[in-house]
């Protein structure tokens, strides 16, 4: 059952961008689409011991940061969008929010730990920015209408969506011819999912679209993808089960990849590895790391959770010598050749290797190295730290941690968890961080923090 409370002060956000307010029994409450600093009323739909949580219903002073959202498929209605949840919030001011989400988690969960220095937000365009997205698909036989986007807001069902803002503008107008094509298809109801990825390479940009199919293609459908490419310039790759299987409808064509063009480097990728969404924050992040992490040309550096080497190949170009550990050898092998293609073989080297289960002789076995770069997924690099940390406890003779460490990261609490292990029990000090916005208009957090033996 729901209630409407009597208005509330919101007095910040969450990391999910829910307003945040207390109500007359201290309570905290989460409020959908409430800003700070506002005076709302909400309908209560959840309700525990310790907080509750709502919707916004009416507002009786509005903050100043307030705009209209840039999509008219975002909202708290029914069958909203999900994909974004902050578009109603100036652009300027959701970086400002995302700085204080990391901010907060360093100082609540790394034991008060307060940066010596503030970076200064890495932000860009804050639409058409997103070169990677997971597209669902979905016929409803009911309706005779198949749907293409992202999920509507707390829901399983497609969004029914006509344009993507956030898409670059020569993506988002596919979404409704996808939907023709799809529901034209033999197959329409065993196409789940088209994943997107575009390359941009020396001014060339190619538009990669991959097909999850359930059923093998028929030559009809296959005929008809075909005819999409040529019409609307994209590339059809296909995925009959996991991404291993990811193929080339024809083979051919440009190669998907994306440029460093600071480092002179370029980077090709198929559409199912992991790249950035926003190549323009990818440019000036790497950029901001490797300066930030600094290395010498006589120095060696490690870069753990290297990917396809986006940070291990910059590297290469400033210091003598650059190990890249990741923990798949298909993408230690990509590594590789992108190195090769890059003319980093002799430079740049990797190694495939359980990055959650280190142990402090696996990190000496590695060797020294003056710098360490850290990237890693939201689990975040706790094994990493606490080795470091035991070393740090018990040191090994001839075997020295590095000087610097930059750490990237896609979550600031499993970053804030770990710079509490590395400042409090491993002998450094967090000498900057800052956020990283990726993800405009979404309450996703990046962030980056450099740390110095004490």
């Amino acid at each position: 059952m729901t209630t409407e409370q009597d208005w509330l002060t919101v007095d910040s956000l969450d990391l999910e961008a829910q307003g945040v307010a207390r109500n007359a029994e201290g309570k905290v409450v989460f409020i959908e689409g409430a800003l700070p600093g506002e005076r709302v009323r909400v309908q209560v739909g959840r309700r525990k011991n310790a907080w509750e949580q709502g919707t916004l219903t009416e507002i009786g002073r509005e903050s100043p940061l307030r705009v209209t959202p840039g999509c008219a498929h975002f909202g708290l209605h029914a069958g909203a969008c999900g994909g974004c949840k902050m578009q109603h919030l100036e652009a300027s001011a959701q970086v400002a929010i995302k700085q204080r989400v990391l901010e907060d988690n360093l100082r609540h969960l790394a034991g008060d730990l307060r940066p010596e220095r503030l970076l200064r937000p890495i932000e860009g365009p804050t639409w058409g920015y997103r070169y990677r997205a997971r597209l669902s698909v979905r016929y409803v036989a009911k309706k005779g209408v198949v749907l293409v986007g992202f999920h509507e807001r707390k829901s399983r069902y497609v969004a029914d969506m006509q344009a993507c803002p956030v898409l670059p503008p020569q993506v988002s107008a596919l979404l409704l011819p996808l939907r023709a094509l799809i529901g034209g298809m033999d197959q329409r109801d065993r196409l789940p999912q088209i994943e997107l990825a575009i390359g941009e390479t020396d001014g060339q940009r190619v538009t990669a679209l991959v097909l999850r199919h359930l059923e093998p293609l028929t030559e009809a459908d296959q005929a008809r993808l075909r005819a999409f490419a040529v019409e609307h310039g994209v590339q059809w790759w296909l995925q009959p089960k996991g991404p291993d299987t990811v193929h080339l409808l024809d083979a051919g064509g440009p190669e998907l990849a994306y440029g460093l063009p600071e480092f002179g480097i370029v980077m090709p990728f198929k559409p199912t590895d992991f790249t950035q969404v926003n190549h323009h924050i990818n440019n000036v992040l790497v950029g901001r790391a490797v300066r930030l992490l600094d290395p010498q040309p006589d120095e060696r550096v490690i870069d753990w959770f290297c990917g396809l080497g986006n940070f291990t190949l910059p590297l290469a170009t400033r210091c003598r010598e650059v190990l890249g550990i990741e923990g798949s050898e298909t993408l230690v092998e990509r590594s590789r050749q992108n190195a090769a293609r890059n003319g980093l073989s002799d430079k740049a080297s990797f190694a495939a290797r359980n990055l959650f289960e280190l142990g402090p002789d696996d990190v000496v076995a590695y060797g020294q190295a003056t710098r360490w770069l850290i990237d890693p997924p939201r689990e975040g690099a706790f094994a990493l730290a606490k080795a470091l940390a035991d070393l740090h406890a018990a040191p090994r003779e001839g075997w020295t941690p590095p000087q610097r460490i930059v750490y990237v990261s896609c979550n600031p609490a499993t970053l804030a968890r770990d710079a509490g292990l590395l400042v409090h029990q491993a002998g450094y000090r967090c000498v900057s961080a800052g956020a990283v916005n990726m993800f405009p208009h979404t309450a996703h957090v990046e962030s980056m923090a450099v740390f110095e033996r004490a």
